[in-house]
């Protein structure tokens, strides 16, 4: 049975480490039969959460930029795919802020799969515990039956193009392929 999976790419940098293991992990996807959407963050108009609360009655942020319309996406996920650069031991700006403006709907991403892909110039996977830890803690004390089914270590890759001479390029492909 084919999935909805979502890939929410966080990279500014086009074509950078991250994004070229989205674009393997989403050929497997889609090779394996399932429809892929991908968002990349710096494509679209994301604001930074006021800390109003409104959204907390509500379900609704006041700011209108384009995170409704991905939250609606997110909603409609089976599987969600969250990949960004790792930045001085933790995620990327543009995914924190995605995740801040989950509020209005976070209990509405329920029963979920998800993968991480995470790039860094360190060549220690455990330098990358605290971006995981970020997810996690996103995922697990927050969201309803999410269940993480894997991670991707782009390890070693500082300038554009060097994560396509690492073992993470086979493995994000393989990976994007076992989701059925």
């Amino acid at each position: 049975m084919s999935k909805n999976v979502l890939i929410l790419s966080g990279t500014p940098r086009k074509n950078g480490n991250s994004e070229i293991l989205c674009n393997e992990f989403q050929k497997g996807a889609e090779e394996a039969g399932n429809y892929v959407k991908r968002v990349n963050l710096r494509e679209k108009e994301i604001h930074y959460c006021k800390g109003c609360g409104v959204c907390n009655s509500t379900h609704k942020c006041v700011q209108k930029d384009d995170m409704a319309e991905i939250l609606d996406q997110m909603v409609q996920a089976d599987v969600i795919v969250m990949a960004t650069p790792v930045y001085f031991y933790t995620m990327d700006a543009q995914m924190k802020t995605l995740i801040d403006r989950t509020v209005p709907r976070y209990t509405e991403i329920t029963n979920k799969d998800f993968y991480f892909i995470v790039t860094a110039a360190d060549t220690e996977k455990a330098n990358m515990e605290r971006t995981l830890e970020g997810f996690r803690g996103f995922i697990e004390d927050c969201l309803d039956g999410a269940v993480e089914k894997g991670i991707i270590y782009g390890v070693g890759a500082w300038q554009k193009g060097d994560i396509e001479k690492t073992p993470a390029m086979k493995e994000a492909y393989k990976m994007g392929k076992t989701i059925s």
